[in-house]
């Protein structure tokens, strides 16, 4: 999506103020371009409705914004709401769509999915055990796993 100038500099200020913990000033600035369909601005009013940052604490409106930005290929979001449905936060816990959201994260070169994916198969944790996965999670996201193996000896 381009944006307008204005556009673009209340983006700037509202990442600013997210950035400086002037989570009210950022939501001010943030959510109507959350409306507009900005998935940056998506991303960051799910994040203070998910930990009541300048706003209560609203579950719901976490998952949607942040489902918003995810569907719209922001690679954060993706692995934030994946991450949610691995913890069971904001969302029930649901292994299938943690790896969905998870796995599109990874696929966009996010290590930390990749590890996540990791160990979520090495322990089994959300997905069935699959010590063969872990590996080559492990291996995309730059983890030798044999010397991995070795440190937990």
């Amino acid at each position: 999506m381009r944006l307008s100038d204005e556009d673009q500099q209340g983006l700037e200020r509202g990442v600013a103020a997210f950035e400086d913990n002037r989570f009210a000033q950022a939501m001010r600035s943030l959510h109507p371009l959350a409306e507009a369909g900005v998935a940056d601005a998506q991303y960051r009013v799910a994040i203070m409705y998910q930990n009541g940052l300048g706003v209560a604490r609203q579950p719901e409106q976490a998952v949607r914004w942040m489902r918003a930005a995810a569907e719209d290929r922001n690679a954060m979001a993706e692995y934030a709401l994946g991450f949610m449905y691995l913890q069971g936060d904001c969302v029930e816990p649901d292994g299938a769509q943690a790896v969905h959201w998870l796995e599109r994260a990874a696929g966009q070169g996010l290590s930390g999915a990749k590890t996540t994916l990791a160990l979520m198969y090495a322990q089994g944790r959300g997905v069935e055990r699959d010590p063969e996965a872990a590996r080559r999670w492990y291996i995309a996201a730059g983890f030798d796993p044999d010397r991995m193996a070795a440190l937990k000896g």
